[in-house]
């Protein structure tokens, strides 16, 4: 599709969203509101691109015409207009060329996180509580909301696996680049001989599905109902509270016993359900789309190994990009926005490049 053509589409959408924003049936679902909102931000901020870039070829176009028809001082001072112009132009081209790639329509909802333990035994369940932190200190310093779904402790306070929603404007698109495997190597605070371990934590990050975006048949689901249990098996509730929903066609388990209430439970667990058959379906997509098959960065690929945590050396390096950060205590202490910033960068470069 020719450029003016992309551009004359996102300036009519801009014009139906702010009809939109002024409508009572809009004004009054809050959901909608909101989305509304954002997206009618978002083209905000390419329109006030476009109109600029139009500005200044008008300008460079008037400058150029000076040097032609102007004196030699007139040419002269013209001239540098052109090259400072020309500067800002092609600075503009290339964020106009940002702008319009095609959005990610995941990137304005809520998130669902699964961070599990692997390799390491309890330094990786350790790891998966500070990995728990770290997202929960960064989607605070974004105004995001965390609540826990489920959850499962080791021993000795780690997290063998815990899932949780973010809740906020525009999560997935921050989030979606943490999935994958991180690895920490350090020194335990059980090791005596002072040897650096190496543990793995698996991170899956999902779209929040709503009801449009999958159609469960009930005839698919097997519900059963059960006693939470805490550590070492003790009851922790005295009624059947805890649920677990099995989809039927593939075989996925979901369990959910972290609330007193079956019913919370229940829509906890099927929400998480929902989530995960919307990230299957997804990925089938991605796999069918040449394009984003061969990007290397956001896939969500819970196997591939995203990045190395170096506590001895200070230094956190995320393997999608090659690059590298210190002052690691920082980043884990929930200051992860320059990661995700240099990810998404490459992300755009990737995809500009494929289009």
């Amino acid at each position: 599709m020719p450029v003016q053509e992309k551009i004359n589409q996102l300036q009519q959408r801009y014009h139906e969203l702010e009809k939109s924003l002024q409508d009572p049936a809009v004004f009054g679902d809050v959901k909608k509101l909101r989305d509304t909102s954002v997206e009618f931000d978002e083209l905000k901020s390419k329109i006030s691109l476009f109109d600029k870039y139009a500005s200044i070829d008008q300008a460079l176009s008037e400058a150029k015409q000076t040097m032609t028809d102007g004196d030699a001082e007139l040419a002269n001072l013209a001239k540098d207009e052109v090259d400072r112009l020309t500067s800002e132009k092609d600075i503009l081209e290339k964020q106009i060329q940002i702008s319009l790639i095609p959005p990610d329509p995941q990137d304005l909802k809520d998130t669902i996180v699964e961070i599990r333990a692997g390799a390491g035994g309890d330094e990786a369940g350790l790891f998966a509580v500070e990995l728990f932190q770290m997202y929960s200190q960064y989607a605070a310093s974004k105004g995001w909301h965390i609540s826990i779904i489920s959850s499962s402790r080791t021993g000795i306070g780690g997290f063998k696996e815990v899932i949780f929603e973010i809740t906020g404007q525009k999560v997935y698109s921050s989030m979606k680049y943490e999935s994958g495997v991180h690895r920490v190597q350090r020194v335990p605070e059980t090791e005596k001989a002072g040897r650096v371990h190496t543990s793995t934590v698996t991170v899956a990050v999902m779209p929040a599905a709503e009801a449009v975006d999958i159609k469960i048949d009930p005839n698919d689901l097997r519900i059963d109902v059960f006693r939470s249990g805490g550590h070492g098996g003790q009851s922790v509730n005295t009624t059947d509270s805890a649920v677990r929903i099995t989809y039927l066609p593939t075989g996925m388990i979901v369990v959910c016993q972290d609330e007193k209430s079956q019913h919370k439970n229940k829509a906890k667990a099927f929400k998480v359900l929902q989530s995960r058959l919307l990230a299957m379906k997804l990925e089938a997509d991605r796999q069918k789309n040449s394009s984003m098959r061969r990007s290397q960065i956001g896939t969500g690929d819970r196997s591939e190994k995203i990045r190395t945590y170096n506590i001895p050396q200070d230094r956190i390096t995320d393997h999608r990009i090659k690059q590298s950060w210190g002052n690691i205590h920082k980043i884990l202490a929930g200051d992860l926005e320059p990661v995700i910033t240099a990810i998404r960068a490459a992300d755009y470069n990737e995809r500009l490049q494929n289009l």
